[in-house]
């Protein structure tokens, strides 16, 4: 005959994601690899959490969806922001405000060279230094040189505040023959580049409203009154535009954990706001809503008590956590990327 299984063997739950263990010591394990922490995306129903938000989304919509949260989340839930509301009353106007009407492209006629100075001298206004414009969304787009037209060349750029304000925008001379405009993708032609502003005088520009009239020194210490520079794949950018930018203060939506694929790779722009023609104003305004979203995040340690800082893992012996419990392990927990709801702290 077989055997059945015994209820009444111990299993050790995760606090945070649920999975269950037979024995305590790989309970432990699993909290040293998992950085789980309140910073990680939650199911709305269940608050199980996930590494991603689409992870919370394959849980509530997915092939192996969990039932029981999905029935709940189709009736009550919104899908942009994925939050559960209590009446289909406060759910319907929470989705007049959570969905935003899509950014205005610019087109390639807003701004000539002429024009471009002109607004390139606003940069220097002291309406830059108001308080509360912490962040400064950016977005280039790239024209091709080389005998294949495959080497990007930044030949337009844009910034705008948090209050989706150009604050700055130019074309930007090329400083090798370009092949390839890429003109189904970008819209531009050679006459559009021809008085173009170089790219030394553009780069000098975008570091003085990044800046924002802080000392370098201090710039790579605390950020003082510099600028949160948001994008997406802010690396490339700022290697077009012969850039250097402190990594503390970039917010790049395409290395963001939680809003990367269940694999932790990078979704592309277009997956998440960019239409079939790429913009550098509509890439910036959506870029900054997706910041600021991630931003607002409200993540307290409701119930629970305060975290201590100075205890961790690494500080106890394996014998003292097996005696904590679940929710203790849970507690001393740390995330493995700082969480941008700590820029409105």
């Amino acid at each position: 005959m077989g055997t059945e299984a015994n209820p009444l063997i111990t299993r050790h739950k995760c606090s945070a994601c649920f999975k269950q263990f037979k024995r305590k010591e790989h309970l432990v394990e699993h909290m040293k690899i998992s950085y789980h922490s309140v910073h990680q995306p939650r199911c709305p129903v269940c608050l199980k959490h996930c590494k991603s938000f689409e992870s919370v989304r394959e849980h509530l919509n997915g092939p192996l969806q969990k039932p029981t949260c999905s029935e709940v989340f189709s009736v009550q839930g919104c899908n942009l922001c994925l939050k559960v509301y209590n009446s289909s009353n406060s759910l319907h106007k929470h989705k007049e405000i959570c969905c935003l009407a899509s950014p205005v492209p610019l087109g390639t006629a807003f701004m000539h060279s002429t024009e471009c100075q002109v607004n390139m001298s606003v940069s220097n206004d002291k309406d830059h230094n108001l308080e509360g414009l912490k962040g400064v969304a950016m977005d280039c787009e790239m024209v091709g040189g080389g005998s294949d037209g495959s080497i990007d060349i930044c030949a337009r750029v844009c910034l705008v505040d948090e209050d989706e304000n150009i604050i700055f925008y130019a074309y930007v001379q090329p400083e090798i023959p370009v092949t390839n405009y890429r003109y189904e993708l970008t819209g531009l032609t050679k006459e559009h580049l021809k008085d173009a502003v170089p790219l030394m005088e553009v780069k000098d520009e975008i570091l003085k409203i990044l800046y924002n009239g802080e000392p370098v020194e201090r710039l790579r210490l605390d950020g003082g009154k510099a600028r949160l520079l948001v994008g997406h794949s802010l690396e490339h950018d700022l290697y077009c535009l012969r850039m250097k930018y402190p990594v503390h203060l970039l917010r790049d939506t395409a290395k963001y954990q939680p809003l990367m694929k269940t694999n932790l790779v990078s979704h592309s722009l277009k997956y998440d706001i960019q239409t079939a023609v790429h913009d550098p104003y509509e890439d910036c305004v959506s870029v900054m809503r997706l910041y600021k979203r991630m931003r607002s995040q409200d993540h307290q340690m409701e119930g629970m008590k305060p975290q201590n800082l100075s205890t961790d893992f690494d500080s106890l012996q394996p014998e003292e956590l097996e005696k904590m419990s679940p929710d203790e392990l849970y507690e001393i927990s740390r995330p493995n990327y700082r969480c941008w709801c700590l820029d409105s702290k």
